[in-house]
């Protein structure tokens, strides 16, 4: 199946205007990238939450419309639905499906985090430095995000694994607040855990989780909710691998859903944003700490009891 792409600059402003016309006339997913990235394919922010922004102030938007979409036609829609933006400035191509899956494909390589963890295309062999008892997650390409490639994601995947390290995952239950693709949640699994709960609020989020799931043979040990769907409860151990923002409006759900003695980690936390998240969960978490990788920050810290 082919798609037609439409990319075109904007600002932080702007983007909300931009992304709401695209998604009432069809728009299939929504990319946005910093516009100034050296490396945007490690910039890019997929399919931000409800309430999220992006963090940059000039953005790339692309956009995937069905295939058979005119671009002509989409451009005069578009102008009507909101004629005060430069919609002129938008640019079209068509994109094969296995262009994306090429272009995943080709950049993302077995990885290890920790000393154990490996996140594996689904076509790769493992590697032989894996060792005799690795846990692997093998991911399907497409247009599913978190492959383990952007900080955040390296940050929550080596904390699991250390925690797997010191027995802390064995026979647990994980909450991976914001799962993404679930890479989080079917990591924690392959390292010991017993059951996993994602909780996201987008409906792709959900699909690539529940995918990935059956890919790896993990269908029986992960639960996936949107959160109206979700069940009250507490973990001993959650990780939430979302905008610091998000963190700090949610930050007495987390709170809540961690167990006395339970272990949070919290990543999507640019360097200069974790001074007000520390505050803001030191009513409820004792030894929060601070870990970097680039311009990325992971707290973590244990639940009072």
């Amino acid at each position: 199946m082919a798609y037609l792409e439409l990319t075109l600059p904007c600002t932080l402003q702007t983007q909300p205007r931009y992304e709401r016309a695209l998604e009432e006339l069809g728009a299939l997913a929504v990319t946005l990238q910093d516009a100034d990235a050296e490396t945007p394919d490690e910039q890019a922010i997929f399919e931000p939450g409800v309430g999220e922004t992006p963090l940059w102030e000039q953005l790339d938007l692309t956009a995937l419309f069905d295939g058979e979409t005119d671009a002509l036609v989409l451009l005069a829609a578009l102008e009507a639905f909101d004629p005060e933006l430069p919609w002129h400035l938008a640019s079209f191509k068509s994109v094969e499906d296995t262009d994306w899956e090429r272009a995943w494909l080709d950049q993302f390589k077995p990885m290890q985090f920790g000393q154990r963890t490996w996140i594996v295309p689904w076509n790769h062999e493992l590697p032989e430095e894996a060792g005799a008892n690795p846990a692997v997650v093998r991911l399907d390409p497409g247009l599913a995000f978190g492959s383990g490639t952007h900080p955040t994601t390296a940050l929550c995947l080596t904390w699991l694994d250390q925690l797997a390290s010191n027995g802390q995952l064995k026979d647990a239950t994980v909450l991976d607040f914001g799962c993404g693709s679930g890479i989080l949640a079917l990591a924690a699994i392959r390292l010991g855990a017993h059951h996993a709960v994602g909780i996201d609020n987008d409906p792709q989020a959900i699909i690539a989780t529940r995918d990935n799931a059956e890919r790896n043979g993990l269908t029986d040990t992960i639960d996936v909710y949107l959160p109206e769907d979700a069940p009250t409860g507490q973990y001993p151990v959650v990780v939430a691998n979302i905008l610091a923002s998000a963190l700090d409006a949610l930050a007495e759900v987390l709170a809540n859903a961690t167990a006395p003695g339970g272990r949070l980690a919290m990543s999507g936390i640019l360097k200069g944003q974790e001074g007000d998240l520390l505050q803001r969960f030191s009513p409820w978490f004792d030894g929060l700490d601070v870990s970097t990788q680039e311009d990325w920050v992971r707290i973590e810290g244990v639940r009072r009891v």
